[in-house]
């Protein structure tokens, strides 16, 4: 199906020629060694051809969702931005690198950024629409089809997001001062991100519950012992992944032990190892069964209850209550070859571990690439499980990331 009108038959066309290139990862390390001796003309070079890339590659995905969905208002909203940014993005194709086209170049990198800054929330409406529609009910197929394509567009989203910030930051109008180099901090401190996201989650749980649980940290440095833990990482990222998981941990905290006056503290073990940090965060909010845990990995799945409408035009979607925290938190740690992990003990708590990259030269890029493979997905019948493929674990599999460690900012 075209979801485009014959009236862009142009812009069809570059999208199947887009389309056929892979995108191409970077390290996190390639991010600071291009920041550090940082060149515009080369990163405007790099990115007009790597931006429409990715843009191709989801959008060609898009076309592929069941129509039903494609139907929905806000999926056509969705689609309409990304045809918008893609034709902004193809006016520098063939333009020289002067002043005034780098100046105009960064600019419309911006507007991008904002224009796809309310993308989830857009695309969960538009899932609301379609549920609305068939009367709260989603095909098994379509249902496992939109989970497939839900992480291959936010993990595509968070990659764009990426290369326009650290462009704009880089070579925008005010000038980046201290350590970090565009949105990446070379010596982040895993304990003050834990500290912030915690206070800001905590502020939440005061004011709806009039108390919250304390917080204790414990950090293990197993490489440089008693020394405090410094990583190379985008602190929003992990700050969006700690937040999440405070606020489910303070929910089921106070709602395990909000009338006893002893309430049992949230714990945080951050650790280095030579391959791999590691963030566990632990509660006793009383676990959840274990057949539950996958759920929580899945859109539209909730335990808190979904937010009503608001009364104005345009429906009201926050994330909270909406099953999107989770899913999505996992993607950003997936986002540099990390992971997200939980695991609950009914009746006590739950832990949660962050796994994030020890060595920035290892920690790639996971992109989703459009392919014969990932469009016969979308065509796919729900798989039987049997007792030897039990792990529903498929996401990072699905997402068919083709890792080059050898591609540069500057190619």
């Amino acid at each position: 199906m075209r979801l485009f009108p014959v009236r862009m038959s142009n812009i069809n066309k570059m999208l199947d020629f887009y389309s056929q290139f892979n995108p191409s990862p970077l390290s996190i390390k390639q991010f600071i060694d291009f920041g550090l001796n940082a060149c515009p003309t080369k990163s405007y070079i790099f990115l007009r051809k790597e931006l429409p890339v990715r843009l191709a590659n989801i959008m060609k995905e898009i076309t592929l969702l069941p129509e039903g969905l494609l139907r929905m208002p806000s999926v056509g909203l969705v689609s309409a931005w990304y045809v918008k940014s893609f034709e902004e993005v193809l006016e520098f194709e063939k333009t020289e690198p002067t002043g005034d086209n780098l100046d105009k170049f960064c600019k419309s990198l911006i507007q991008i950024r904002d224009r796809h800054s309310d993308v989830v929330q857009t695309m969960a409406q538009g899932i609301l629409e379609l549920k609305e529609s068939r009367n709260g009910q989603i095909e098994p197929s379509t249902e496992l089809s939109m989970q497939y394509f839900l992480d291959r567009l936010y993990m595509s989203r968070i990659s764009i997001r990426m290369l326009i910030n650290q462009h704009t930051i880089l070579f925008g109008e005010i000038p980046q001062s201290g350590r970090h180099v565009g949105c990446i901090d070379p010596l982040c401190d895993p304990h003050m991100v834990v500290r912030d996201a915690y206070e800001n989650a905590r502020f939440l749980c005061d004011q709806y519950y009039l108390a919250s649980p304390e917080l204790e940290v414990i950090e293990h440095n197993d490489l440089e012992k008693g020394k405090p833990i410094k990583i190379v990482y985008v602190p929003s990222h992990l700050y969006h992944m700690l937040f999440e998981l405070f606020k489910n941990s303070m929910r089921a905290v106070m709602e395990y032990h909000g009338a006893e006056d002893d309430i049992p503290p949230i714990k945080v073990t951050i650790v280095k190892g030579k391959e791999d940090i590691c963030v566990k965060m632990s509660d006793r909010g009383g676990g959840i069964p274990r057949s539950h845990v996958d759920q929580l990995f899945k859109y539209m799945y909730s335990t808190a209850p979904q937010p009503p409408k608001s009364k104005s035009d345009l429906p009201l979607v926050p994330l909270a209550g909406y099953g999107y925290g989770l899913p999505i938190s996992r993607l950003y740690a997936r986002y540099f070859h990390g992971d997200l992990v939980l695991y609950s003990c009914e009746g006590y708590g739950s832990d949660a571990v962050i796994y994030l990259k020890a060595l920035s030269d290892e920690a790639n890029e996971l992109l989703p690439i459009f392919n014969k493979t990932s469009s016969r997905f979308y065509k796919a019948t729900v798989p039987t499980g049997d007792w030897s493929n039990q792990n529903s674990d498929m996401n990072s599999k699905q997402m068919n990331a083709q890792t080059r460690r050898n591609t540069t900012v500057s190619n």
